[in-house]
Formats: C-alpha cells, sequence, structure tokens
C-alpha cells in the first residue's frame, strides 16, 4: 500500500489495495473487510478502519462489497 506523508488511507487506496489481494489469491470476495488486517501492518490499521467507517464499512462486510463487483471479459 502506498503511504501519504501522514500515513493516512484513502478509501480508493484501501479498495485498490484489496482488489490487488482478491487478484492475487490472498483473500477471497466472500471473506470479511477484517481479513484485510493480516496484510496491512498493525501500526496502520486504525487509520485504515477510521477510512472504511467514513465510508460507512464494516469490519463484518464482506470484501467483495468493498472491491465491487467483478467484471468479466468475454472471449
Amino acid at each position: 500500500m502506498t503511504l501519504t506523508t501522514t500515513t493516512r488511507y484513502s478509501i480508493e487506496t484501501i479498495e485498490e489495495e484489496a482488489r490487488h489481494l482478491v487478484q492475487k489469491g490472498s483473500v477471497s470476495r466472500q471473506q470479511p473487510i477484517y481479513t484485510l488486517c493480516v496484510h496491512i501492518p498493525a501500526r496502520h490499521w486504525s487509520s485504515v478502519e477510521i477510512e472504511l467507517e467514513k465510508h460507512d464499512y464494516l469490519l463484518r462486510d464482506r470484501i467483495g462489497d468493498l472491491v465491487g463487483p467483478e467484471t468479466w471479459k468475454n472471449d
């Protein structure tokens, strides 16, 4: 995750990181958002929680809610 000088996480940064972890297979879209805490340094987790709360996300919500719908390319 890219950090700013104030170590504040934007919702866009959190969504991007979650999307990346889903694509990598590190987390599933069905897992709760709090699963992301394993992949974010503990010292930064509180700022992530604050940003999620500001955007009405609960830690028990699914990661899929955070990253949006899957898109498929037609072959």
